[in-house]
């Protein structure tokens, strides 16, 4: 089972049921991470920023309303 970078805690997911590309979240920090590899199982910290640039498109969806 694959361990949390962030919290050394086990990370609940088949390794072999991810792709490239999936995202995978700790039930216990919460922190969210990109499959950036399968063999070997590499993690890499998923970005925030996506989640920032949808905020801006909603707000400026609200204000053409």
């Amino acid at each position: 089972m694959p361990i949390c970078p962030e919290c050394e805690n086990p990370l609940d997911f088949d390794v072999d049921e991810v792709e490239e590309g999936d995202v995978v979240a700790c039930e216990e920090c919460g922190t969210e991470f990109e499959v950036v590899g399968i063999d070997p199982l590499e993690l890499s910290k998923a970005d925030d920023d996506l989640d920032d640039e949808d905020d801006e498109v909603f707000d400026e969806d609200e204000e053409e309303e």
